[in-house]
């Protein structure tokens, strides 16, 4: 009865570390993985505001950013939470060239969603 109790306790220690990921884990694993599409699937409805960039025509952008500068990865360089909003700042990677990207994202309706990107080179 010992055993079953500690494994069953294991067993739910261990799920709750699966299920409580964060969305800001799972967008750093997109970018590591340098997969647009996963990225994408976390941008808002409308991107950067002021260029009026729809979540569309921003998956098309990013596609070809990454296709035409070969990007091969992506590394963390620092990520903050305030309030509803969310930062994630890093560097892509290429085999020619680093760029330096800053990812802003607000949680809308429980969700937390990519509402602009800025790629510096």
């Amino acid at each position: 009865m010992k055993i079953a109790t500690i494994i069953s306790f294991i067993g739910i220690i261990t799920m709750s570390f699966v299920l409580n990921t964060s969305p800001s884990e799972d967008i750093v694993k997109a970018f590591k993985a340098s997969n647009t599409s996963e990225i994408s699937s976390y941008f808002d409805n409308l991107i950067d505001e002021i260029k009026n960039v729809s979540k569309n025509q921003a998956a098309v952008i990013l596609k070809s950013f990454y296709s035409d500068n070969k990007i091969t990865g992506f590394e963390l360089t620092s990520q903050r939470e305030a309030g509803t909003t969310m930062y994630i700042a890093g560097k892509i990677t290429s085999k020619v060239k680093n760029y330096n990207i800053t990812i802003l994202l607000k949680n809308k309706e429980g969700k937390y969603v990519i509402t602009s990107i800025r790629i510096n080179g």
